[in-house]
Protein backbone atom coordinates (compact mmCIF):
# COMPACT_ATOMS: atom_id res chain seq x y z
CA UNK A 1 0.00 0.00 0.00
CA UNK A 2 1.21 3.29 -1.28
CA UNK A 3 0.68 6.69 1.16
CA UNK A 4 0.24 9.01 -1.30
CA UNK A 5 -0.47 12.13 0.62
CA UNK A 6 1.53 15.12 1.82
CA UNK A 7 4.63 14.19 4.46
CA UNK A 8 3.15 16.73 6.95
CA UNK A 9 -0.09 15.18 6.65
CA UNK A 10 1.11 12.20 7.87
CA UNK A 11 3.25 13.32 10.15
CA UNK A 12 0.52 15.12 12.33
CA UNK A 13 -1.34 11.53 11.88
CA UNK A 14 0.57 9.16 12.89
CA UNK A 15 4.29 11.18 13.02
CA UNK A 16 3.03 12.11 16.72
CA UNK A 17 3.17 8.13 17.58
CA UNK A 18 5.75 6.91 14.66
CA UNK A 19 8.82 9.27 16.26
CA UNK A 20 8.77 8.16 20.12
CA UNK A 21 8.28 4.66 18.79
CA UNK A 22 11.32 4.67 16.64
CA UNK A 23 13.20 5.80 19.48
CA UNK A 24 12.11 2.60 21.09
CA UNK A 25 12.98 0.21 18.29
CA UNK A 26 16.37 1.57 17.03
CA UNK A 27 17.34 0.94 20.85
CA UNK A 28 15.41 -2.46 20.79
CA UNK A 29 17.55 -4.02 17.65
CA UNK A 30 21.26 -2.24 19.14
CA UNK A 31 21.47 0.08 16.39
CA UNK A 32 25.30 1.81 16.85
CA UNK A 33 28.23 3.16 15.22
CA UNK A 34 29.82 1.19 12.73
CA UNK A 35 26.85 -0.59 11.54
CA UNK A 36 24.97 0.02 8.07
CA UNK A 37 20.94 -0.13 7.58
CA UNK A 38 18.31 -0.05 5.53
CA UNK A 39 15.35 1.57 7.16
CA UNK A 40 12.44 -0.19 5.05
CA UNK A 41 9.14 1.38 3.94
CA UNK A 42 10.55 4.36 5.43
CA UNK A 43 7.83 7.15 5.26
CA UNK A 44 8.46 10.65 6.09
CA UNK A 45 11.71 9.29 8.12
CA UNK A 46 10.89 8.88 11.54
CA UNK A 47 12.82 5.65 12.01
CA UNK A 48 15.54 7.29 9.32
CA UNK A 49 16.48 9.92 11.78
CA UNK A 50 17.00 7.67 14.53
CA UNK A 51 19.35 5.72 12.77
CA UNK A 52 21.13 8.72 11.76
CA UNK A 53 21.85 10.20 14.72
CA UNK A 54 22.99 6.47 15.56
CA UNK A 55 24.93 5.66 12.88
CA UNK A 56 25.35 8.97 11.13
CA UNK A 57 23.75 10.02 7.57
CA UNK A 58 26.29 8.37 4.61
CA UNK A 59 25.49 4.42 6.88
CA UNK A 60 21.79 4.97 6.30
CA UNK A 61 19.68 3.90 3.18
CA UNK A 62 15.79 3.78 3.32
CA UNK A 63 12.89 2.91 0.60
CA UNK A 64 9.92 3.98 0.19
CA UNK A 65 6.58 3.12 -2.39
CA UNK A 66 5.50 6.86 -2.03
CA UNK A 67 6.94 9.71 -3.88
CA UNK A 68 6.00 12.00 -1.56
CA UNK A 69 7.90 9.87 1.23
CA UNK A 70 11.01 9.64 -0.99
CA UNK A 71 11.22 13.36 -1.38
CA UNK A 72 10.66 14.47 2.40
CA UNK A 73 13.19 12.20 3.72
CA UNK A 74 15.79 13.53 0.82
CA UNK A 75 15.11 17.01 2.61
CA UNK A 76 15.05 16.08 5.35
CA UNK A 77 18.11 14.06 5.76
CA UNK A 78 20.82 14.84 3.47
CA UNK A 79 23.09 12.56 2.61
CA UNK A 80 20.96 9.71 3.21
CA UNK A 81 20.36 7.03 0.18
CA UNK A 82 16.76 7.46 -0.36
CA UNK A 83 15.43 5.38 -3.13
CA UNK A 84 11.77 4.86 -4.67
CA UNK A 85 10.79 1.17 -4.56
CA UNK A 86 9.28 -1.62 -2.47
CA UNK A 87 10.16 -4.28 -0.16
CA UNK A 88 9.13 -7.22 -1.76
CA UNK A 89 12.03 -6.54 -4.71
CA UNK A 90 14.69 -4.69 -3.41
CA UNK A 91 17.45 -2.94 -5.18
CA UNK A 92 20.06 -4.34 -3.28
CA UNK A 93 22.59 -6.91 -3.25
CA UNK A 94 22.64 -9.42 -1.05
CA UNK A 95 24.84 -9.43 2.20
CA UNK A 96 24.70 -5.24 1.76
CA UNK A 97 22.86 -4.73 5.94
CA UNK A 98 23.98 -5.04 9.28
CA UNK A 99 20.22 -4.19 10.11
CA UNK A 100 16.99 -4.14 7.76
CA UNK A 101 14.45 -2.57 9.70
CA UNK A 102 10.71 -2.19 8.83
CA UNK A 103 8.85 -0.02 10.98
CA UNK A 104 4.66 0.07 10.28
CA UNK A 105 5.33 -1.36 7.37
CA UNK A 106 4.56 -5.29 7.33
CA UNK A 107 1.02 -4.48 7.40
CA UNK A 108 0.98 -3.09 4.03
CA UNK A 109 3.40 -4.95 2.19
CA UNK A 110 1.28 -6.64 -1.11
CA UNK A 111 3.39 -10.10 0.32
CA UNK A 112 5.31 -9.84 3.94
CA UNK A 113 6.24 -13.07 3.27
CA UNK A 114 8.41 -12.03 0.31
CA UNK A 115 9.22 -8.51 1.71
CA UNK A 116 10.74 -10.10 4.92
CA UNK A 117 12.68 -12.60 2.30
CA UNK A 118 13.67 -9.87 0.46
CA UNK A 119 15.12 -8.11 4.26
CA UNK A 120 16.78 -11.39 5.33
CA UNK A 121 18.29 -11.71 1.84
CA UNK A 122 20.09 -7.98 1.74
CA UNK A 123 20.96 -8.59 5.46
CA UNK A 124 24.20 -9.88 6.23
CA UNK A 125 24.76 -13.36 8.22
CA UNK A 126 25.28 -11.95 12.12
CA UNK A 127 23.07 -8.94 11.33
CA UNK A 128 19.94 -8.30 12.11
CA UNK A 129 16.43 -8.12 10.33
CA UNK A 130 13.34 -6.75 12.57
CA UNK A 131 9.69 -4.95 12.03
CA UNK A 132 7.13 -3.74 14.34
CA UNK A 133 3.37 -3.00 13.54
CA UNK A 134 1.33 -1.57 15.68
CA UNK A 135 -1.54 -4.17 18.09
CA UNK A 136 -4.75 -3.46 15.75
CA UNK A 137 -6.15 -6.24 17.78
CA UNK A 138 -9.85 -5.05 18.58
CA UNK A 139 -10.03 -4.22 22.50
CA UNK A 140 -6.06 -3.70 22.12
CA UNK A 141 -3.72 -0.71 22.90
CA UNK A 142 -3.18 0.54 19.41
CA UNK A 143 -2.51 4.52 18.83
CA UNK A 144 -5.93 3.84 16.52
CA UNK A 145 -8.41 1.92 19.04
CA UNK A 146 -10.46 4.43 20.10
CA UNK A 147 -11.28 5.09 16.40
CA UNK A 148 -11.68 1.64 14.98
CA UNK A 149 -13.85 0.93 17.96
CA UNK A 150 -16.42 3.86 17.67
CA UNK A 151 -16.62 2.74 13.51
CA UNK A 152 -16.91 -0.39 14.43
CA UNK A 153 -19.77 0.26 16.88
CA UNK A 154 -21.70 2.04 14.13
CA UNK A 155 -20.77 0.27 11.26
CA UNK A 156 -19.78 -3.71 12.39
CA UNK A 157 -18.75 -4.70 8.81
CA UNK A 158 -15.88 -1.90 8.37
CA UNK A 159 -12.87 -2.94 7.07
CA UNK A 160 -10.31 -2.05 10.10
CA UNK A 161 -6.86 -2.91 10.23
CA UNK A 162 -7.18 -6.05 12.61
CA UNK A 163 -6.84 -8.35 10.11
CA UNK A 164 -3.78 -7.28 8.58
CA UNK A 165 -0.61 -9.49 8.91
CA UNK A 166 1.66 -8.47 11.92
CA UNK A 167 -0.94 -6.28 13.67
CA UNK A 168 -1.74 -9.31 16.07
CA UNK A 169 0.63 -10.64 19.21
CA UNK A 170 2.67 -14.04 17.19
CA UNK A 171 2.40 -12.80 13.87
CA UNK A 172 5.75 -11.33 13.42
CA UNK A 173 7.38 -13.85 14.74
CA UNK A 174 5.87 -16.61 12.78
CA UNK A 175 6.40 -14.70 9.71
CA UNK A 176 10.38 -14.13 10.17
CA UNK A 177 10.69 -18.00 11.69
CA UNK A 178 8.74 -18.58 8.10
CA UNK A 179 11.63 -16.79 6.50
CA UNK A 180 14.01 -18.92 7.70
CA UNK A 181 15.58 -16.22 10.59
CA UNK A 182 17.40 -17.74 13.71
CA UNK A 183 16.83 -16.52 16.94
CA UNK A 184 14.10 -14.92 16.73
CA UNK A 185 12.99 -12.58 19.52
CA UNK A 186 9.88 -10.49 20.20
CA UNK A 187 9.17 -7.63 22.61
CA UNK A 188 6.25 -5.35 22.60
CA UNK A 189 6.79 -1.71 22.63
CA UNK A 190 4.83 1.24 24.20
CA UNK A 191 4.76 4.98 23.79
CA UNK A 192 2.90 7.22 25.72
CA UNK A 193 1.57 10.75 23.37
CA UNK A 194 -0.56 13.82 24.72
CA UNK A 195 -2.98 15.92 23.05
CA UNK A 196 -4.10 19.22 24.39
CA UNK A 197 -7.55 18.56 23.09
CA UNK A 198 -10.15 16.39 21.04
CA UNK A 199 -9.75 18.16 17.77
CA UNK A 200 -6.16 17.94 17.76
CA UNK A 201 -7.16 14.32 17.92
CA UNK A 202 -9.00 13.97 15.72
CA UNK A 203 -8.73 16.36 12.53
CA UNK A 204 -5.37 14.55 11.44
CA UNK A 205 -8.36 11.42 10.83
CA UNK A 206 -10.00 13.87 8.41
CA UNK A 207 -6.23 13.90 6.21
CA UNK A 208 -7.08 10.65 4.01
CA UNK A 209 -4.10 9.15 5.33
CA UNK A 210 -4.29 5.53 5.58
CA UNK A 211 -7.13 3.35 6.17
CA UNK A 212 -8.72 4.88 8.53
CA UNK A 213 -8.50 8.44 6.77
CA UNK A 214 -9.43 6.73 3.55
CA UNK A 215 -12.63 5.32 5.84
CA UNK A 216 -13.09 8.66 7.00
CA UNK A 217 -13.16 10.44 3.56
CA UNK A 218 -15.75 8.01 2.50
CA UNK A 219 -18.04 8.97 5.10
CA UNK A 220 -20.93 11.56 4.32
CA UNK A 221 -21.34 14.15 6.53
CA UNK A 222 -23.49 12.85 9.25
CA UNK A 223 -22.01 9.88 9.45
CA UNK A 224 -18.65 11.49 9.64
CA UNK A 225 -19.99 13.59 12.56
CA UNK A 226 -21.56 10.41 14.41
CA UNK A 227 -17.84 8.52 14.15
CA UNK A 228 -16.40 11.68 15.60
CA UNK A 229 -18.70 11.72 18.42
CA UNK A 230 -18.55 8.49 19.01
CA UNK A 231 -14.58 8.65 19.65
CA UNK A 232 -15.41 11.78 21.72
CA UNK A 233 -16.91 9.25 24.04
CA UNK A 234 -14.75 7.07 24.33
CA UNK A 235 -12.05 9.31 24.46
CA UNK A 236 -10.73 10.70 28.18
CA UNK A 237 -11.60 14.88 28.48
CA UNK A 238 -8.85 16.44 27.49
CA UNK A 239 -6.30 17.16 27.91
CA UNK A 240 -5.72 13.31 27.67
CA UNK A 241 -2.46 11.03 26.73
CA UNK A 242 -2.57 7.74 24.54
CA UNK A 243 -0.09 4.93 25.17
CA UNK A 244 -0.32 2.64 22.39
CA UNK A 245 1.57 -0.28 21.82
CA UNK A 246 3.38 -2.60 18.76
CA UNK A 247 4.24 -6.05 18.20
CA UNK A 248 8.00 -6.52 17.54
CA UNK A 249 10.09 -9.69 16.55
CA UNK A 250 13.79 -9.58 14.96
CA UNK A 251 15.78 -12.58 14.22
CA UNK A 252 19.12 -13.08 12.16
CA UNK A 253 19.61 -14.85 8.60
Amino acid sequence: MSFEVAATAYDRFMGRFAVPLAREFAARVGARAGQKALDVGCGPGALTEQLVARLGASAVTAIDPSESFVSAVQERLPGVDVRHGVVEALPFPDDAFDLTLAQLVVHFMSDPAQGIAEMARVTREDGVVAACVWNATPGGDGPLAAFWEAARELDPGVADESERTGSREGQLVALLADAGLREVESAKLTVRVGFSSFDEWWEPFTFGVGPSGAYVASLDAQRRDAVRARCAERLPRAPFTIDASAWTALGRP
